[in-house]
Parts: structure tokens; C-alpha cells; sequence
């Protein structure tokens, strides 16, 4: 039987022995405050998935004032990355997509292994559409229905618990 050689494996192991000599040399030659000092500072940092920004945006809705933790998505690596390979959302976190100036946009699931609801937002803080339960894993393109400057993902329910529908207010500083 014919086996395939996995020639990446072994490169891969190589490389991480390569790292771990390379930090091992490097360690021993930083004093021990140093090396408190910067894993003082790696603990401190956090989560950098669970992003290290959070931000309050506000939701008017019929049914009251709606309060969000989001992180920002402002550049295009982390629009493109959005809320990919995240395994839980907590109700009341999201992350904001800001594209600048009001534009059709398009989303997608990709990557996406939780179902979210995707609020499309004009610059004037309007609601214009929401895709409620947007389906994980997901290549569909999910369009904005008009031009919006803002997307906000929250985890898939939320809009049909807290009652927030089209046309409804989102306060932050983005929108004026």
C-alpha cells in the first residue's frame, strides 16, 4: 500500500523544536524581573480573539434601552475575520463593523461556528434590516437590503427577545 509522506508534519515539528530552543536561549539570557515583567504583561492582555477593545452601544427599541458591549471591526483584516471561530457569544457582547460611510455591504458565515443576528445600521443610527439566526458555516451571501455604514453581530435570538426591529435607534459615536 502506498503511503503519502507528510514532508509539512516534519517541517512543522522542526520548526516549533527551532522555537522553543530559540525562546529557551533567549529566557536565559533575560534577567528574572524581565521575564515576570513580560508575562505580567501577557496575562494582563488577555484574550486577543476575545478582543481588547470593548465599546457600550445603545438600542432603542419599543420594548426599551438595549445596552451592548461590542468590539470594534474597523480595519479589513478584522472585518474579514469578524466573529469567525469563536465558539459562544454572550448575550449582551457583539461586534460592530464599521465601513465608513453608508454603502450596500454583504456578510457572510463563513468560518462563523455559532448562529448570530446581523443588524445592518445607517450612519444616522438607523436600523434599516436584520438577519435573524443567520445559518453557522454559511457561504450565502447575506446582502444589507440598502446602504448602511455599520454592521452589529450579536448571537442568534436576540433581536426577537429584546424586541429590536427595523427602524429602530442604535446610539454610538459612529452614528450621528
Amino acid at each position: 500500500m502506498f503511503r503519502q509522506r507528510n514532508t509539512f508534519g516534519r517541517w512543522k515539528a522542526f520548526a516549533i523544536r527551532a522555537a522553543i530552543g530559540f525562546l529557551q536561549n533567549r529566557a536565559r539570557r533575560l534577567s528574572t524581573a524581565a521575564v515576570l515583567v513580560s508575562v505580567a504583561a501577557l496575562a494582563l492582555a488577555g484574550d486577543p480573539a476575545a478582543g481588547a477593545d470593548p465599546h457600550t452601544l445603545e438600542i432603542v427599541s419599543k420594548s426599551g434601552v438595549h445596552v451592548f458591549s461590542v468590539e470594534l471591526a474597523v480595519t479589513d483584516e478584522e472585518r474579514a475575520r469578524g466573529l469567525m471561530f469563536r465558539r459562544e457569544l454572550p448575550d449582551g457582547k457583539g461586534m460592530l463593523f464599521d465601513f465608513g460611510r453608508d454603502q450596500d455591504v454583504a456578510m457572510w458565515m463563513q468560518n462563523t461556528l455559532i448562529p448570530l443576528d446581523m443588524l445592518f445600521i445607517t450612519a444616522g443610527g438607523r436600523i434599516v434590516r436584520i438577519a435573524e439566526n443567520t445559518e453557522p458555516m454559511s457561504t450565502r451571501i447575506i446582502p444589507s437590503g440598502g446602504p448602511v455604514r455599520a454592521v452589529l453581530e450579536v448571537i442568534g435570538g436576540t433581536a426577537k427577545k429584546y424586541g429590536i426591529a427595523a427602524g429602530d435607534r442604535v446610539a454610538h459615536p459612529w452614528f450621528r
